[in-house]
């Protein structure tokens, strides 16, 4: 009998509901960020990526190229960027206009005459395009090239190491 109570007790146990707070996803919702990072923000171990300028210099070097995006900030207060992404030879992708934050997002508005808009993910370290991008902005690349998907680490966090960023053919790739 007591075995077959300890039994029924243990069934009990492993059948109830979490507690609410402990039944929620550890990720909050709108992809803030988990509850270990918010405790290592909150200790200061490591930096709120909300509070994380995106003025400076993204860049990455691969077998294929190089992808650049760079951040300056406008007289007026806005912010004005610079990209381009090469695929070896001929397809490259290449724009500039203006950049605003929103929360862990980067909302690059490019100048033309599609309006162009991606919205970047941004955590402070890197910036990452989208695997889709809007048909607008397929106008922004040559050939066969893409947007879609391509990233850009930081690599400075000053507006000086931007302005320094050239393209592919040595024009300033963030004008001042």
């Amino acid at each position: 009998m007591r075995r077959s109570s300890l039994t029924l007790f243990l069934l009990l146990f492993a059948c109830q509901r979490p507690p609410a707070e402990q039944a929620s996803s550890p990720v909050a919702p709108g992809g803030a960020a988990s509850r270990l990072e918010q405790a290592a923000i909150a200790s200061g171990a490591i930096a709120d990526p909300a509070k994380i300028s995106p003025v400076g210099l993204f860049q990455r070097s691969h077998e294929a190229g190089r992808d650049a995006l760079c951040v300056i900030p406008a007289r007026n207060g806005d912010l004005h960027f610079g990209l381009e992404a090469i695929f070896g030879e001929e397809p490259a992708c290449r724009g500039r206009g203006t950049a605003r934050r929103a929360g862990d997002k980067l909302i690059l508005s490019f100048k033309g005459g599609d309006r162009c808009i991606i919205v970047a993910q941004y955590d402070g370290d890197q910036a990452s395009l989208p695997g889709v991008v809007d048909l607008a902005c397929a106008d922004l690349c040559e050939g066969r090239g893409s947007l879609e998907g391509v990233s850009f680490p930081r690599i400075a966090n000053d507006a000086a190491s931007a302005l320094r960023a050239r393209d592919r053919s040595g024009d300033p790739l963030c004008a001042g």
